[in-house]
C-alpha cells in the first residue's frame, strides 16, 4: 500500500530494523504461497483467505485488513487494476491475467509490506510480460539507488529511467512509504523524480520502495467501491515491493531472506 504522510523521519536502530526484517519475512513466505496458489480458476477471496490464514499461524496478523476500512487481508489488483484490488469470491483468475499482490504483516509491533506482479499460468502476451519483467527490474534498480548521502529523487528517477524508454509510465498518484512501527510513515518515496534532488537519504531509513506502473498512460482513477485503482485507458499495470533498509553498507531488502539462510 502507498503512504501518504507529512512528519519527520525516523531513523531506526539495528534492533528495530531486525525487528522489521522478521514481520518483512513473514510477508515474503505468505506471499511465496499466494503466487503459488494463483492459478487458472482460483477466486481472489480463496487467496485472501489463504493468506490472513498463513499469517496467522506465524504468529502475526495481517496489515492491512480493517486499515482505514480495508476489507480484506491482502490487496489484489488484476489486469488493469493498478493496486487496492479488493479480493472477490466473484473474481476467477484466468490463464494470462496480471496480477498483483501487495501485502503487509505486523509482527511485534513492526511491519513489513511487498508486492509482486505474477502472469496466471506463467505466459501472457508480449506487452503483459514486458511490463512486469521491466516494472520487477525498475525495482531492483530502484534499490540499489537508496544509499546514504543519495537522495529520494535518485530513487524515483532510476523507476522512470527504466521503463519509460521502454513504452511505459509511471504512475503519479500512489507512492512509496517510510514503514515501522506504522505501516505508512514518512518519507514518501515517489517513482518519479530528479537525481540529486529530495530528502537526503539517512542510515537508519526504512523505505517500502514500489513502483507501480503501467503499459499505457499514467493516469488512474478509482473505482465505486473507494479502494480499487485502475488505469484510466483500461491499459495493464504492474506493482513490485520490498521493505529495505539504508544502511551505512548500502541498502538491504528486509523482505527477502538474508544470503544463504535457510527457510
Amino acid at each position: 500500500m502507498d503512504g501518504m504522510v507529512r512528519e519527520r523521519v525516523e531513523l531506526k536502530s539495528a534492533d528495530e530494523i531486525s525487528r522489521i526484517r522478521d514481520s518483512a519475512l513473514v510477508v515474503h513466505d505468505v506471499l511465496a504461497e499466494v503466487v503459488a496458489a494463483a492459478v487458472e480458476g482460483v477466486t481472489t477471496a480463496e487467496l485472501d483467505r489463504l493468506a490472513e490464514a498463513r499469517t496467522r499461524a506465524r504468529g502475526a496478523v495481517p496489515a492491512f485488513k480493517g486499515y482505514h476500512g480495508y476489507p480484506a487481508s491482502i490487496c489484489i489488483s488484476v489486469n488493469d487494476e493498478v493496486v487496492h484490488g479488493i479480493p472477490s469470491s466473484k473474481r476467477k483468475l484466468k490463464a494470462g491475467d496480471v496480477v498483483g499482490l501487495d501485502f503487509g504483516a505486523v509482527l511485534g509491533g513492526f511491519f513489513g509490506d511487498s508486492a509482486r506482479t505474477v502472469i496466471v499460468g506463467g505466459k501472457g502476451t508480449q506487452e503483459a510480460t514486458r511490463l512486469v519483467e521491466s516494472t520487477r527490474e525498475a525495482l531492483e534498480l530502484a534499490i540499489a539507488a537508496a544509499r546514504p548521502d543519495g537522495r529520494l529523487g535518485d530513487i524515483g528517477a532510476t523507476v522512470q529511467a527504466h521503463v519509460e524508454p521502454r513504452g511505459f509510465s509511471v504512475v503519479r498518484e500512489f507512492v512509496g512509504h517510510g514503514i515501522g512501527r506504522r505501516l505508512h510513515e514518512p518519507p514518501q518515496v515517489a517513482n518519479f523524480g530528479v537525481r540529486g534532488m529530495g530528502m537526503r537519504l539517512k542510515a537508519g531509513m526504512v523505505l517500502a520502495i514500489e513502483p507501480m506502473v503501467n503499459a499505457g498512460a499514467p493516469g488512474v482513477r478509482t473505482l465505486g467501491d473507494g479502494w480499487t485503482a485502475v488505469t484510466e485507458d483500461g491499459s495493464l499495470s504492474a506493482h513490485f515491493e520490498h521493505t529495505v533498509a539504508v544502511t551505512e553498507d548500502g541498502p538491504v531488502v528486509l523482505s527477502l531472506p538474508p544470503a544463504g539462510a535457510n527457510r
